[in-house]
């Protein structure tokens, strides 16, 4: 099988807007508490560059996880998400608690950012994993 692109963009755009409603809806204030962020900080950050850069650095997870999902052949949707399951409990889960434990930064803000990454990660595989691509 080949890399599906479209899905991959989709795949992209679908963790972006996650990270819209993760950070802009669901769970701002406490975020912007527990980094101490104030409103005007917020407010003096590039209006532009950050969203920029996550959507490239989206297509490059989403890229990478496809060619996991195609490498272990993970051609479902249920397979995919599992994919990223694996991945979150294996790899990034630990490593990121590690740094948050020595940093002795909140447990809470922890589970805010990478809860947000766990929920991408099963998006992004469960896209990947169900979108066929069509043969001509």
């Amino acid at each position: 099988m080949k890399t599906n692109y479209v899905a991959v963009v989709v795949a992209a755009i679908a963790y972006w807007i996650l990270g819209a409603v993760w950070y802009g809806v669901l769970f701002s204030k406490p975020w912007m508490a527990l980094e101490q962020m104030t409103d005007e900080r917020a407010r003096s950050m590039n209006p532009v560059l950050p969203y920029v850069i996550t959507m490239v650095l989206n297509l490059l997870i989403a890229y990478v996880l496809a060619q996991i999902i195609l490498w272990r052949n993970g051609n479902t949707a249920g397979r995919g998400a599992a994919i990223g399951v694996i991945l979150w409990v294996g790899l990034i889960g630990p490593i990121t608690f590690t740094t948050y434990m020595y940093e002795m930064r909140s447990h809470t803000l922890w589970a805010i950012n990478e809860f947000y990454s766990l929920a991408g990660l099963v998006l992004m595989g469960t896209i990947l994993g169900a979108w066929k691509k069509k043969t001509a």
